[in-house]
């Protein structure tokens, strides 16, 4: 079991610590545009910047093990259009490789699916993911998200262009657990 906690400035370490020695194609995969390689203090601060309040339009957790009350991952749930009922998952990481490969990304991916639809009464949620990124793919879907469709050579890494889909869940189709 997980549970998610506002990310704060006491978590930057933690999640530099997880893309150290790593590559920008890494962060790129899980963080999207937002963060240039290396990640750092700074780019952490401007992120944490209008989140977490009432009203935000952008909602930052890091992810808690429940049984051993240590930090494994982080999650985002940005561009909050309260009009419209309509937000972003984004910044999907499990971060602690040894909770890799064990439903931990399905867990998160619902928790932030019920904060969305139970907590924001929204209507939709949408996320990206590379074509490539097949365990991620699988992991959506179990959680109930759909393929709306895919998005060609939508980011270039070095020499090579990546393709994106685009996956949405409404609260209608999704499942209460």
């Amino acid at each position: 079991m997980i549970r998610l906690e506002y990310f704060t400035e006491d978590d930057f370490e933690q999640l530099i610590e997880w893309n150290n020695g790593t590559s920008p194609a890494f962060l790129l995969q899980w963080a999207g545009p937002t963060f240039i390689f290396p990640l750092s203090k700074s780019q952490l601060s401007t992120y944490l910047e209008d989140s977490n309040q009432q009203d935000a339009t952008k909602l930052v957790y890091k992810v808690i093990d429940v049984q051993s009350g240590r930090t494994i991952g982080h999650i985002s749930l940005g561009n909050i259009d309260y009009r419209n009922k309509s937000a972003r998952i984004g910044k999907v990481l499990v971060g602690d490789t040894s909770m890799r490969g064990k439903g931990t990304g399905e867990l998160m991916i619902k928790a932030i699916v019920k904060i969305g639809f139970e907590d924001l009464h929204l209507h939709r949620l949408s996320l990206g993911v590379f074509d490539f990124n097949i365990g991620a793919i699988n992991c959506y879907k179990k959680a109930g998200f759909l393929i709306d469709g895919l998005l060609r050579d939508y980011r270039k890494m070095n020499d090579q262009y990546w393709s994106l889909y685009e996956m949405s869940i409404l609260e209608t189709e999704w499942q209460r657990d």
